[in-house]
Protein backbone atom coordinates (compact mmCIF):
# COMPACT_ATOMS: atom_id res chain seq x y z
CA UNK A 1 0.00 0.00 0.00
CA UNK A 2 1.29 3.42 -0.63
CA UNK A 3 -0.05 6.64 0.98
CA UNK A 4 0.59 10.10 -0.87
CA UNK A 5 0.65 13.81 0.16
CA UNK A 6 0.15 16.24 -2.22
CA UNK A 7 0.65 20.29 -1.50
CA UNK A 8 -0.36 20.98 -4.85
CA UNK A 9 -1.55 18.45 -7.47
CA UNK A 10 -3.54 18.86 -10.90
CA UNK A 11 -6.82 17.34 -10.97
CA UNK A 12 -9.68 18.23 -14.67
CA UNK A 13 -11.15 20.59 -12.11
CA UNK A 14 -7.81 22.37 -11.96
CA UNK A 15 -5.30 22.97 -9.23
CA UNK A 16 -6.02 21.03 -5.52
CA UNK A 17 -3.67 21.74 -2.49
CA UNK A 18 -3.63 19.28 0.09
CA UNK A 19 -5.03 16.29 -1.11
CA UNK A 20 -4.37 12.55 -0.02
CA UNK A 21 -3.90 9.60 -2.26
CA UNK A 22 -3.92 5.78 -0.95
CA UNK A 23 -3.09 2.77 -3.15
CA UNK A 24 -3.44 -0.96 -2.91
CA UNK A 25 -0.09 -2.89 -3.84
CA UNK A 26 -0.81 -2.96 -7.25
CA UNK A 27 -0.75 1.35 -7.27
CA UNK A 28 -4.19 1.22 -7.70
CA UNK A 29 -6.10 4.17 -6.19
CA UNK A 30 -8.40 3.14 -3.35
CA UNK A 31 -8.82 6.78 -1.71
CA UNK A 32 -8.61 10.18 -2.74
CA UNK A 33 -9.10 12.87 0.29
CA UNK A 34 -8.79 16.49 -0.54
CA UNK A 35 -8.20 19.11 2.50
CA UNK A 36 -5.90 16.37 3.95
CA UNK A 37 -4.67 18.00 7.41
CA UNK A 38 -3.34 14.56 9.00
CA UNK A 39 0.02 12.76 8.91
CA UNK A 40 -0.89 9.55 7.95
CA UNK A 41 1.01 9.35 4.83
CA UNK A 42 4.62 8.24 3.71
CA UNK A 43 5.45 10.20 0.49
CA UNK A 44 4.81 13.56 0.65
CA UNK A 45 4.96 15.82 -2.88
CA UNK A 46 5.15 19.37 -3.19
CA UNK A 47 3.88 19.35 -6.86
CA UNK A 48 2.37 17.23 -8.96
CA UNK A 49 0.80 17.25 -12.72
CA UNK A 50 -0.44 13.74 -14.14
CA UNK A 51 1.34 11.57 -16.19
CA UNK A 52 1.28 11.63 -20.21
CA UNK A 53 0.17 9.12 -22.22
CA UNK A 54 2.31 8.81 -25.29
CA UNK A 55 0.16 7.38 -27.99
CA UNK A 56 2.63 6.62 -31.36
CA UNK A 57 5.96 5.05 -30.96
CA UNK A 58 7.83 2.47 -33.10
CA UNK A 59 10.47 1.77 -30.62
CA UNK A 60 13.50 0.04 -32.92
CA UNK A 61 13.57 3.33 -34.19
CA UNK A 62 15.42 4.93 -31.31
CA UNK A 63 18.22 3.15 -32.59
CA UNK A 64 18.73 5.60 -35.03
CA UNK A 65 18.06 8.68 -33.35
CA UNK A 66 20.02 11.45 -34.87
CA UNK A 67 21.92 9.24 -37.30
CA UNK A 68 20.12 10.18 -40.39
CA UNK A 69 21.09 13.92 -40.30
CA UNK A 70 24.22 13.07 -42.69
CA UNK A 71 22.66 14.11 -45.74
CA UNK A 72 24.29 13.15 -49.28
CA UNK A 73 25.58 16.04 -51.44
CA UNK A 74 24.32 14.86 -54.69
CA UNK A 75 20.99 14.50 -54.35
CA UNK A 76 17.73 15.69 -51.76
CA UNK A 77 17.12 13.95 -48.31
CA UNK A 78 13.20 13.13 -47.29
CA UNK A 79 10.97 10.93 -46.32
CA UNK A 80 11.51 7.99 -48.34
CA UNK A 81 15.56 8.39 -48.04
CA UNK A 82 15.12 7.89 -44.62
CA UNK A 83 12.72 5.31 -44.85
CA UNK A 84 15.90 2.99 -46.64
CA UNK A 85 17.93 3.57 -43.55
CA UNK A 86 15.11 2.59 -41.68
CA UNK A 87 14.54 -0.87 -43.23
CA UNK A 88 18.25 -0.73 -42.90
CA UNK A 89 18.00 -0.97 -39.50
CA UNK A 90 14.72 -3.13 -39.19
CA UNK A 91 16.73 -5.90 -40.76
CA UNK A 92 19.68 -6.26 -38.11
CA UNK A 93 17.86 -6.06 -34.87
CA UNK A 94 17.81 -9.40 -33.00
CA UNK A 95 15.09 -10.05 -30.07
CA UNK A 96 17.35 -9.40 -27.26
CA UNK A 97 18.63 -6.08 -29.29
CA UNK A 98 14.76 -5.22 -29.81
CA UNK A 99 13.93 -5.88 -25.92
CA UNK A 100 17.21 -4.02 -25.11
CA UNK A 101 16.76 -0.76 -27.05
CA UNK A 102 12.69 -0.58 -25.66
CA UNK A 103 13.89 -0.81 -22.29
CA UNK A 104 16.35 1.71 -22.89
CA UNK A 105 13.82 4.35 -24.70
CA UNK A 106 10.51 2.90 -22.02
CA UNK A 107 13.01 3.76 -19.47
CA UNK A 108 13.89 7.81 -21.01
CA UNK A 109 10.18 8.09 -22.04
CA UNK A 110 9.19 8.26 -18.56
CA UNK A 111 12.40 10.27 -17.66
CA UNK A 112 10.41 12.67 -19.96
CA UNK A 113 7.09 12.54 -18.39
CA UNK A 114 5.53 9.97 -20.32
CA UNK A 115 3.98 7.26 -18.31
CA UNK A 116 2.04 4.86 -20.74
CA UNK A 117 2.91 4.11 -24.30
CA UNK A 118 1.22 2.62 -27.49
CA UNK A 119 3.70 0.37 -29.36
CA UNK A 120 3.10 0.71 -33.07
CA UNK A 121 4.31 -2.62 -33.94
CA UNK A 122 5.14 -4.54 -37.35
CA UNK A 123 8.70 -5.88 -36.70
CA UNK A 124 7.38 -9.34 -36.56
CA UNK A 125 9.60 -12.17 -38.50
CA UNK A 126 13.32 -13.16 -37.76
CA UNK A 127 15.59 -11.51 -40.19
CA UNK A 128 14.68 -14.21 -42.89
CA UNK A 129 11.51 -12.99 -42.60
CA UNK A 130 10.27 -16.77 -41.23
CA UNK A 131 8.18 -16.78 -38.27
CA UNK A 132 9.19 -17.22 -35.24
CA UNK A 133 8.35 -20.39 -33.00
CA UNK A 134 6.41 -18.36 -30.95
CA UNK A 135 4.86 -15.45 -33.47
CA UNK A 136 4.79 -12.78 -31.16
CA UNK A 137 8.21 -12.91 -29.84
CA UNK A 138 8.80 -9.67 -30.74
CA UNK A 139 6.03 -8.35 -29.45
CA UNK A 140 6.64 -10.32 -25.88
CA UNK A 141 10.07 -8.60 -25.97
CA UNK A 142 8.51 -5.09 -26.14
CA UNK A 143 6.02 -6.43 -23.24
CA UNK A 144 9.12 -7.34 -21.42
CA UNK A 145 10.89 -4.10 -21.90
CA UNK A 146 8.07 -1.73 -20.87
CA UNK A 147 8.04 -4.13 -17.54
CA UNK A 148 11.40 -3.69 -16.92
CA UNK A 149 11.17 0.09 -17.56
CA UNK A 150 8.13 0.83 -15.13
CA UNK A 151 5.95 2.02 -18.20
CA UNK A 152 2.36 1.06 -19.32
CA UNK A 153 2.04 -0.22 -22.48
CA UNK A 154 -0.84 -1.13 -25.20
CA UNK A 155 1.11 -2.65 -27.77
CA UNK A 156 -0.38 -2.53 -31.07
CA UNK A 157 0.69 -5.58 -33.45
CA UNK A 158 0.52 -3.72 -37.55
CA UNK A 159 -0.98 -5.56 -40.71
CA UNK A 160 1.67 -4.92 -43.09
CA UNK A 161 0.46 -6.94 -46.35
CA UNK A 162 2.46 -5.10 -49.47
CA UNK A 163 5.12 -2.24 -50.19
CA UNK A 164 2.44 0.24 -51.53
CA UNK A 165 -0.46 0.83 -53.92
CA UNK A 166 -0.73 -2.25 -56.23
CA UNK A 167 2.83 -3.00 -55.56
CA UNK A 168 4.30 -6.70 -54.28
CA UNK A 169 6.40 -6.23 -50.70
CA UNK A 170 9.95 -5.27 -50.39
CA UNK A 171 12.45 -7.87 -49.95
CA UNK A 172 13.22 -4.97 -47.27
CA UNK A 173 9.56 -4.83 -45.97
CA UNK A 174 9.58 -9.07 -44.92
CA UNK A 175 10.02 -8.87 -41.80
CA UNK A 176 6.81 -6.88 -41.53
CA UNK A 177 4.30 -9.32 -43.60
CA UNK A 178 1.67 -11.24 -42.86
CA UNK A 179 0.07 -12.51 -46.26
CA UNK A 180 -3.67 -12.48 -46.03
CA UNK A 181 -6.08 -11.36 -42.88
CA UNK A 182 -6.41 -14.92 -41.19
CA UNK A 183 -2.26 -14.79 -41.06
CA UNK A 184 -2.69 -11.65 -39.48
CA UNK A 185 -5.41 -12.38 -36.68
CA UNK A 186 -3.84 -15.43 -35.79
CA UNK A 187 -0.81 -13.04 -34.90
CA UNK A 188 -2.95 -11.19 -33.10
CA UNK A 189 -4.81 -13.51 -30.91
CA UNK A 190 -1.25 -14.86 -29.93
CA UNK A 191 -0.12 -11.55 -28.81
CA UNK A 192 -3.36 -10.51 -26.88
CA UNK A 193 -2.69 -14.00 -25.06
CA UNK A 194 0.77 -12.63 -24.49
CA UNK A 195 -0.61 -9.20 -23.21
CA UNK A 196 -2.61 -10.53 -20.98
CA UNK A 197 0.10 -12.33 -19.41
CA UNK A 198 1.88 -9.52 -18.31
CA UNK A 199 -1.42 -7.33 -17.26
CA UNK A 200 -0.89 -5.18 -20.64
CA UNK A 201 -3.39 -3.67 -23.04
CA UNK A 202 -3.40 -4.40 -26.85
CA UNK A 203 -4.31 -2.62 -29.94
CA UNK A 204 -4.84 -3.25 -33.32
CA UNK A 205 -4.17 -1.64 -36.71
CA UNK A 206 -2.96 -1.56 -39.99
CA UNK A 207 0.06 0.41 -41.01
CA UNK A 208 -1.10 2.20 -44.08
CA UNK A 209 -3.59 2.44 -47.05
CA UNK A 210 -1.26 1.67 -49.25
CA UNK A 211 0.40 -1.19 -47.67
CA UNK A 212 -3.08 -3.60 -47.15
CA UNK A 213 -5.09 -4.79 -49.59
CA UNK A 214 -8.51 -2.99 -49.72
CA UNK A 215 -10.31 -6.55 -48.71
CA UNK A 216 -8.11 -6.91 -46.45
CA UNK A 217 -8.94 -3.86 -44.12
CA UNK A 218 -11.77 -4.11 -44.27
CA UNK A 219 -11.99 -7.99 -42.49
CA UNK A 220 -9.25 -6.07 -40.14
CA UNK A 221 -12.09 -3.75 -39.38
CA UNK A 222 -15.33 -5.65 -39.27
CA UNK A 223 -13.03 -8.58 -37.13
CA UNK A 224 -12.35 -6.01 -34.60
CA UNK A 225 -15.94 -4.52 -33.77
CA UNK A 226 -14.65 -1.32 -32.11
CA UNK A 227 -13.85 -3.84 -29.51
CA UNK A 228 -10.18 -2.26 -29.46
CA UNK A 229 -8.39 0.58 -30.64
CA UNK A 230 -7.30 0.64 -34.18
CA UNK A 231 -4.53 2.47 -35.02
CA UNK A 232 -3.26 2.98 -38.64
CA UNK A 233 -1.17 5.71 -40.52
CA UNK A 234 -2.68 8.27 -42.99
CA UNK A 235 -2.02 10.78 -45.37
CA UNK A 236 1.25 11.69 -43.90
CA UNK A 237 3.07 11.99 -47.47
CA UNK A 238 2.19 13.86 -50.48
CA UNK A 239 3.24 10.78 -52.62
CA UNK A 240 1.19 8.92 -50.50
CA UNK A 241 -2.02 11.30 -51.29
CA UNK A 242 -1.41 11.50 -54.95
CA UNK A 243 -0.97 8.02 -55.19
CA UNK A 244 -4.09 7.29 -53.47
CA UNK A 245 -5.91 9.55 -56.45
CA UNK A 246 -4.20 7.69 -58.83
CA UNK A 247 -5.21 4.19 -57.66
CA UNK A 248 -7.99 4.38 -55.86
CA UNK A 249 -9.48 7.44 -57.24
CA UNK A 250 -9.93 9.50 -54.10
CA UNK A 251 -7.41 10.71 -51.22
CA UNK A 252 -6.56 8.76 -48.51
CA UNK A 253 -9.26 9.89 -45.65
CA UNK A 254 -12.00 10.58 -48.46
CA UNK A 255 -11.18 7.15 -49.15
CA UNK A 256 -11.43 5.40 -46.21
CA UNK A 257 -14.39 6.84 -44.44
CA UNK A 258 -16.07 6.56 -47.89
CA UNK A 259 -15.27 2.27 -48.00
CA UNK A 260 -15.42 1.05 -44.67
CA UNK A 261 -17.27 2.36 -41.03
CA UNK A 262 -14.88 4.56 -39.26
CA UNK A 263 -15.40 6.48 -35.69
CA UNK A 264 -14.50 7.17 -32.42
CA UNK A 265 -12.18 4.21 -32.14
CA UNK A 266 -10.74 4.82 -35.09
CA UNK A 267 -6.92 6.16 -34.79
CA UNK A 268 -5.84 8.45 -37.85
CA UNK A 269 -1.77 8.99 -37.38
CA UNK A 270 -0.49 11.89 -38.78
CA UNK A 271 -3.28 12.83 -41.34
CA UNK A 272 -0.75 15.59 -42.28
CA UNK A 273 -2.36 16.61 -45.68
CA UNK A 274 -6.16 16.94 -45.33
CA UNK A 275 -8.47 18.69 -47.14
CA UNK A 276 -11.54 21.01 -45.41
CA UNK A 277 -14.18 17.58 -46.49
CA UNK A 278 -11.65 15.18 -45.25
CA UNK A 279 -11.42 17.47 -42.15
CA UNK A 280 -15.33 17.44 -41.45
CA UNK A 281 -14.97 13.27 -42.43
CA UNK A 282 -12.58 12.48 -38.92
CA UNK A 283 -14.64 15.14 -36.52
CA UNK A 284 -17.91 14.74 -37.75
CA UNK A 285 -17.16 10.52 -36.30
CA UNK A 286 -15.15 11.63 -33.70
CA UNK A 287 -12.13 9.73 -34.97
CA UNK A 288 -9.08 10.18 -33.10
CA UNK A 289 -5.78 12.42 -34.90
CA UNK A 290 -2.17 11.34 -33.41
CA UNK A 291 0.24 14.36 -33.95
CA UNK A 292 3.83 13.20 -34.26
CA UNK A 293 5.23 17.14 -34.68
CA UNK A 294 8.87 16.43 -33.56
CA UNK A 295 9.08 13.05 -35.67
CA UNK A 296 6.96 15.08 -38.52
CA UNK A 297 9.42 17.77 -38.34
CA UNK A 298 12.21 15.62 -39.06
CA UNK A 299 10.74 14.28 -41.72
CA UNK A 300 9.27 16.83 -43.41
CA UNK A 301 6.17 15.36 -43.52
CA UNK A 302 4.47 18.97 -43.09
CA UNK A 303 2.35 20.83 -41.33
CA UNK A 304 -1.19 19.87 -39.97
CA UNK A 305 -3.81 22.18 -40.57
CA UNK A 306 -4.70 22.41 -36.26
CA UNK A 307 -6.62 25.37 -36.66
CA UNK A 308 -9.17 24.52 -39.33
CA UNK A 309 -9.36 21.23 -37.30
CA UNK A 310 -9.44 22.80 -33.68
CA UNK A 311 -12.56 24.89 -35.35
CA UNK A 312 -14.46 21.68 -36.05
CA UNK A 313 -13.65 20.06 -32.31
CA UNK A 314 -11.20 17.87 -33.46
CA UNK A 315 -10.20 15.03 -31.12
CA UNK A 316 -6.08 14.93 -30.90
CA UNK A 317 -3.33 13.82 -29.19
CA UNK A 318 0.56 13.07 -29.85
CA UNK A 319 2.82 10.67 -30.35
CA UNK A 320 6.90 10.36 -30.03
CA UNK A 321 6.89 8.11 -33.09
CA UNK A 322 10.40 7.44 -34.47
CA UNK A 323 11.90 8.70 -30.83
CA UNK A 324 14.07 11.07 -32.10
CA UNK A 325 12.65 13.55 -29.41
CA UNK A 326 11.40 12.46 -26.41
CA UNK A 327 9.51 15.46 -24.63
CA UNK A 328 5.75 15.83 -24.43
CA UNK A 329 5.90 19.19 -23.62
CA UNK A 330 7.95 19.75 -26.99
CA UNK A 331 5.40 17.64 -29.02
CA UNK A 332 3.14 20.49 -27.47
CA UNK A 333 4.98 23.59 -28.15
CA UNK A 334 6.23 22.40 -31.87
CA UNK A 335 2.67 22.05 -32.44
CA UNK A 336 1.50 25.50 -31.13
CA UNK A 337 4.77 27.40 -32.64
CA UNK A 338 4.25 25.81 -36.16
CA UNK A 339 0.71 26.98 -36.59
CA UNK A 340 1.44 30.49 -34.79
CA UNK A 341 3.85 30.77 -37.11
CA UNK A 342 1.42 30.09 -39.90
CA UNK A 343 -1.68 32.03 -39.22
CA UNK A 344 0.08 34.74 -37.20
CA UNK A 345 -1.99 34.43 -34.14
CA UNK A 346 -0.38 33.34 -30.74
CA UNK A 347 -3.81 31.57 -29.78
CA UNK A 348 -3.76 28.15 -31.32
CA UNK A 349 -5.26 25.52 -28.77
CA UNK A 350 -8.03 28.15 -28.02
CA UNK A 351 -11.96 26.69 -28.40
CA UNK A 352 -15.50 27.75 -27.53
CA UNK A 353 -14.86 27.00 -23.85
CA UNK A 354 -11.07 28.42 -22.95
CA UNK A 355 -8.30 30.48 -24.46
CA UNK A 356 -5.56 28.60 -21.49
CA UNK A 357 -3.02 27.21 -24.00
CA UNK A 358 -1.30 24.77 -21.93
CA UNK A 359 -5.24 23.54 -19.73
CA UNK A 360 -6.64 22.51 -23.45
CA UNK A 361 -3.53 20.95 -24.71
CA UNK A 362 -3.09 18.76 -21.88
CA UNK A 363 -6.84 18.08 -21.76
CA UNK A 364 -6.95 16.70 -25.24
CA UNK A 365 -3.26 14.78 -24.76
CA UNK A 366 -4.18 13.22 -21.64
CA UNK A 367 -8.17 12.26 -22.49
CA UNK A 368 -7.42 11.42 -26.28
CA UNK A 369 -3.95 9.87 -25.98
CA UNK A 370 -5.75 7.13 -23.44
CA UNK A 371 -8.56 6.26 -25.59
CA UNK A 372 -6.22 5.26 -27.72
CA UNK A 373 -4.45 3.20 -25.55
CA UNK A 374 -7.85 1.53 -24.65
CA UNK A 375 -8.27 3.00 -21.59
CA UNK A 376 -11.59 4.35 -20.07
CA UNK A 377 -9.50 7.54 -18.41
CA UNK A 378 -12.55 10.00 -17.57
CA UNK A 379 -10.35 11.62 -14.59
CA UNK A 380 -7.01 12.82 -14.00
CA UNK A 381 -7.03 10.73 -10.85
CA UNK A 382 -9.70 8.40 -9.84
CA UNK A 383 -10.76 5.94 -7.13
CA UNK A 384 -9.56 2.18 -9.39
CA UNK A 385 -7.04 3.97 -11.40
CA UNK A 386 -3.31 3.56 -11.25
CA UNK A 387 -1.36 6.46 -10.02
CA UNK A 388 0.73 7.72 -12.29
CA UNK A 389 1.95 11.67 -12.02
CA UNK A 390 5.06 13.64 -12.57
CA UNK A 391 6.76 15.30 -9.20
CA UNK A 392 7.37 18.76 -10.28
CA UNK A 393 10.15 20.28 -9.27
CA UNK A 394 8.47 23.30 -7.41
CA UNK A 395 11.79 25.00 -6.61
CA UNK A 396 12.71 25.75 -10.11
CA UNK A 397 12.08 29.94 -10.07
CA UNK A 398 9.96 29.91 -12.76
CA UNK A 399 7.73 27.44 -11.42
CA UNK A 400 8.41 28.22 -7.73
CA UNK A 401 7.18 32.13 -8.57
CA UNK A 402 4.12 31.52 -11.35
CA UNK A 403 0.14 31.74 -10.28
CA UNK A 404 -2.09 29.11 -10.31
CA UNK A 405 -3.69 30.47 -13.25
CA UNK A 406 -0.34 30.15 -15.28
CA UNK A 407 1.25 27.78 -13.65
CA UNK A 408 0.52 24.75 -15.93
CA UNK A 409 1.66 26.92 -19.72
CA UNK A 410 5.17 27.89 -17.56
CA UNK A 411 5.25 23.79 -16.96
CA UNK A 412 4.82 23.20 -20.60
CA UNK A 413 6.03 26.24 -22.09
CA UNK A 414 9.03 27.36 -20.50
CA UNK A 415 10.86 24.01 -18.79
CA UNK A 416 12.59 21.05 -19.67
CA UNK A 417 13.08 17.80 -18.84
CA UNK A 418 14.78 19.23 -15.52
CA UNK A 419 11.46 20.23 -13.98
CA UNK A 420 10.46 16.53 -13.77
CA UNK A 421 12.16 15.43 -10.20
CA UNK A 422 10.85 11.98 -10.81
CA UNK A 423 8.16 9.75 -12.71
CA UNK A 424 5.80 7.71 -10.89
CA UNK A 425 3.71 4.62 -11.84
CA UNK A 426 1.71 2.70 -10.40
CA UNK A 427 3.04 4.25 -7.36
CA UNK A 428 6.28 3.57 -8.03
CA UNK A 429 8.96 5.94 -8.31
CA UNK A 430 10.95 4.90 -11.97
CA UNK A 431 14.37 4.97 -13.02
CA UNK A 432 15.80 5.86 -10.07
CA UNK A 433 17.87 2.61 -9.75
CA UNK A 434 21.34 3.26 -10.15
CA UNK A 435 22.84 -0.27 -10.86
CA UNK A 436 19.23 -1.24 -13.05
CA UNK A 437 20.56 1.66 -15.12
CA UNK A 438 23.39 0.61 -15.68
CA UNK A 439 22.53 -2.85 -16.90
CA UNK A 440 20.01 -1.12 -19.05
CA UNK A 441 22.55 0.90 -20.53
CA UNK A 442 24.92 -1.58 -20.80
CA UNK A 443 22.93 -4.36 -22.63
CA UNK A 444 21.55 -1.14 -25.46
CA UNK A 445 25.30 -0.50 -26.06
CA UNK A 446 25.74 -4.00 -26.57
CA UNK A 447 22.42 -3.95 -28.54
CA UNK A 448 23.31 -1.56 -30.84
CA UNK A 449 27.54 -2.92 -31.03
CA UNK A 450 25.80 -6.40 -32.83
CA UNK A 451 23.41 -3.64 -35.59
CA UNK A 452 25.41 -4.13 -38.63
CA UNK A 453 26.51 -0.57 -40.65
CA UNK A 454 25.71 1.24 -37.13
Amino acid sequence: MGKFYFKKILFQEGWKKNVKISTDNNGTITEIIENFEGKDYETEVQLAIPGIPNAHSHAFQYAMAGLTENHSESRSSNFWTWRNEMYNLALNIDPDGLQAIATMLYSEMLKNGYTSVAEFHYLHHDKNGSKYSNVGELGERLLIAAKEAGIHITLVPIFYNKGGFQKKYEAEQKRFISYNSEEYIHLFEKTLETAEKYKSKIGIGVHSIRAVEEKMLGEINDYNKDKFPFHLHIAEQIKEVNESKKYLGQKPVEWLYNNFKIGENHHLVHATHLTVKETKLITSNNSNVVLCPITEGNLADGVFNFNLFQEQKGNWCIGSDSNVGLSAFEEIRLLDYTNRLKTNKRDTFKNSESANSGEIAFQAIYNNGHKAMGNKKSKYFEIGGSLDFLDIDHNQPLIHNSSEKNLLNTIIYSTDIRSIKNTYTNGKKRGNDINLRYKMITKYNSAIKRIKNY
